[in-house]
């Protein structure tokens, strides 16, 4: 019924969306079957590998809740100024030589400068001449002629994500306003920019917030939609999450699958520690994936997530075949040491 009604543009009702979420009467099985059909027409059998750049780290003057790098944590992370050109220009080589489709820079901060701006301009030209990759940036906050610029420089895409609902906002976040987020989105389409915009999953919020996230990000034509799921860093002020499950994370994902059904939507943070032994079905709903790690917290060895990707029977956007990647990885049995042969000797 839902592909049904997907596929004569009827959209997914608000009741129905609940039930999705909720209702254990409507085996995963099925959900996951109904969104791998929108997920095969509009991106077949692969999967775009993003790598993230944290190009300038800590010290952020905003109290986002959830994160490492805010004023409100106390995570004991190590606070950078902005990397120079010679290292972001090698992990971009690094990140293209790893099979990525994207390559992605973030930035703490409210914003950037028109100074920065014009060094994003930059080094934005330059990977793009060097490399066939495409680039996203996450600036924080910007304006329309910022967004512009961005643009005419080769910028593929633009990251500010929404993170939760209007309803909940002021909970996660009290020095910006969930509008500025949504402004600024605005300001990336103006401009011509594709907009990957996200959430977060775990943070206290209920199934009615989590529609209205979907339902925006719909509304507003993200073209590619990361799916993060509450990493509790020690340190962080947002300590006390909704219990998530692995059945409820990959129903999250069908959802946001079922109203966006042409969205890039990609398994983000938390993946290996809430998906788990479910990590794989995620492929078949989402078509896109981090790949060695996130901001601040490591993720799954490059070489368990390429192989998940290739045993599920999907290949990678990328001028370098998985299995390339994957042979030119070792695959040799690390012996167990004396140490842990006898660990009560």
């Amino acid at each position: 019924m839902i592909v049904n009604d997907i596929n004569a543009g009827k959209p997914l009702s608000r009741d129905t969306a609940l039930r999705v979420l909720s209702d254990t009467e409507i085996p995963l099985l099925d959900l996951v079957q109904a969104a791998y059909h929108f997920r095969k027409r509009h991106f077949g059998h692969t999967v775009t590998i993003h790598i993230l750049n944290n190009v300038q780290n800590g010290s952020c003057p905003e109290d986002c809740r959830y994160c490492a790098q805010s004023t409100s944590s106390r995570a004991p992370i190590e606070p950078y100024a902005m990397k120079s050109d010679d290292e972001i220009l090698r992990e971009a080589a690094a990140a293209y030589q790893s099979g990525a489709g994207r390559y992605c820079m973030v930035f703490a901060g409210t914003g950037p400068s028109d100074e920065r701006i014009e060094h994003l301009v930059r080094l934005i030209t330059e990977i793009k001449e060097l490399h066939h990759i495409e680039v996203c940036v996450s600036p924080g906050v910007i304006n329309r002629d910022q967004a512009r610029r961005l643009k005419e420089a080769g910028l593929d895409r633009l990251n500010h994500n929404l993170n939760t609902s209007p309803r909940h906002y002021e909970r996660i976040c009290t020095t910006h306003t969930y509008e500025d987020r949504l402004n600024t989105l605005a300001a990336a389409h103006g401009a011509g920019l594709a907009v990957c915009s996200g959430v977060i999953i775990g943070m206290g919020e209920t199934a009615e917030d989590v529609f209205t996230m979907a339902s925006t990000l719909a509304q507003f034509g993200a073209e590619s939609i990361p799916v993060n799921f509450l990493l509790p860093i020690p340190g962080i002020a947002l300590q006390e999450t909704s219990a998530l499950t692995p059945q409820y994370c990959l129903r999250v994902l069908c959802l946001f699958r079922f109203l966006n059904p042409t969205a890039e939507i990609r398994m983000a943070a938390g993946r290996e520690v809430h998906l788990r032994s479910l990590e794989a079905m995620g492929l078949f709903v989402a078509n896109s994936l981090f790949l060695q790690g996130y901001l601040n917290t490591t993720g799954d060895p490059d070489r368990r997530t390429l192989e998940m990707i290739r045993d599920a029977g999907f290949s990678i956007v990328s001028d370098i075949p998985v299995d390339a990647l994957l042979n030119a990885k070792s695959n040799t049995p690390d012996l167990k040491t004396a140490t842990e042969l006898r660990k009560f000797k």
